[in-house]
């Protein structure tokens, strides 16, 4: 009896050996652009994308404004949660508004967290370079998050317009559709549009497979005065970052944009989208063309309190270095 045991639980071990080693496998590449360091929602994407062992992080991109005090918030969350592995791309400073401010993007109280950490840096090679050598090596394995203005995807399609199409998909936090800002019934111009519109036209005309999760389905996703206590009492690596970070932004109830962008390759099921083809004008408002072929899909509905719950999860059960 106990050697057809013991025979069992070697075949029970190969077979968990093999079903880890396929799913290590499988794990979806991406590259997360990002403005972290401005709103704080940049920062939860980041530690859900940590927290998410469906993903391999490639690189991080950072653009807009102060890129290289970006850079320094970033390596050193990654420093905190064990994930130096990952490297760091920086793109080109920015003013606020590419084409209407002439001075640069002013410093963000989150940057003071970054502050002179220089344990880890940036690798040398440019953010737009950086994604476009990435796409060409990977040629459409990878997703593409953008959650911030773009001018790094501008840049990429300026440097070769070919590149982008390689991605396997894009999702972007990018537009307001059907509602503005708090659910407001007239579409606003969307800050990550509005930061830098030419780029943004670059985007949406790249000829790329993409997905706009617009303020439609992510100006409600909020976390509250409950949710926000739980993390600062989890004390982990990034629970205690990502309060540290939240306490900097100087807030109180965040908006969670950007999570929602990262986490619809995660969890599908939670969201509904529909094709469309969109078009962003001069003034950074995101209009549907319903006379043209679809280019996107773009994001309707979220099931908000299953959202908040699987996130929630996530952020709590975090183990520093997970991948």
């Amino acid at each position: 009896m106990k050697r057809v045991c013991a025979g069992i639980g070697i075949g029970t071990l190969f077979l968990l050996i093999v079903f880890q080693v396929g799913f290590s496998a499988e794990r979806q590449k991406i590259i997360l652009d990002t403005d972290l360091g401005s709103d704080i929602d940049d920062a939860f994407a980041l530690g859900l994308i940590l927290a998410s062992p469906e993903y391999e992080v490639l690189g991080i991109t950072l653009d807009h404004g102060l890129t290289k005090k970006r850079a320094q918030v970033v390596a050193r969350l990654l420093y905190e949660t064990g994930r130096t592995d990952i490297p760091i791309a920086v793109g080109r400073q920015t003013p606020n508004v590419v084409g209407v401010d002439h001075e640069l993007a002013g410093y963000a109280p989150q940057f003071h967290w970054g502050e002179g950490f220089d344990t880890i840096t940036p690798i040398d090679t440019p953010a737009p370079e950086f994604i476009i050598s990435l796409l060409k090596k990977y040629p459409h394995e990878v997703i593409l998050f953008t959650i911030g203005p773009v001018p790094n995807i501008g840049d990429v399609v300026r440097k070769d317009p070919q590149a982008l199409p390689l991605a396997k998909h894009i999702y972007s936090m990018f537009g307001s559709f059907y509602m503005g800002y708090s659910g407001g019934p007239i579409p606003d111009a969307e800050w990550n549009v509005r930061a830098d519109v030419q780029s943004a036209q670059l985007l949406a005309a790249a000829g790329a497979p993409i997905t706009f999760a617009g303020l439609d389905i992510t100006t409600f996703v909020k976390l509250d005065q409950e949710q926000r206590q739980k993390l600062a009492m989890r004390h982990s690596a990034l629970t205690d970052a990502l309060s540290a970070l939240y306490t900097l932004w100087g807030n109180e109830t965040p908006t969670l944009y950007d999570v929602v962008a990262v986490s619809m390759p995660l969890w599908p099921d939670l969201f509904q989208t529909r094709p469309a083809h969109v078009k962003v004008l001069d003034g950074g408002y995101t209009v549907i063309d319903e006379s043209a072929e679809p280019n996107a899909e773009i994001g309707m509905h979220i099931n908000t309190s299953e959202f908040i719950r699987r996130i929630m999860q996530r952020y709590l059960e975090f183990k520093p270095g997970q991948e």
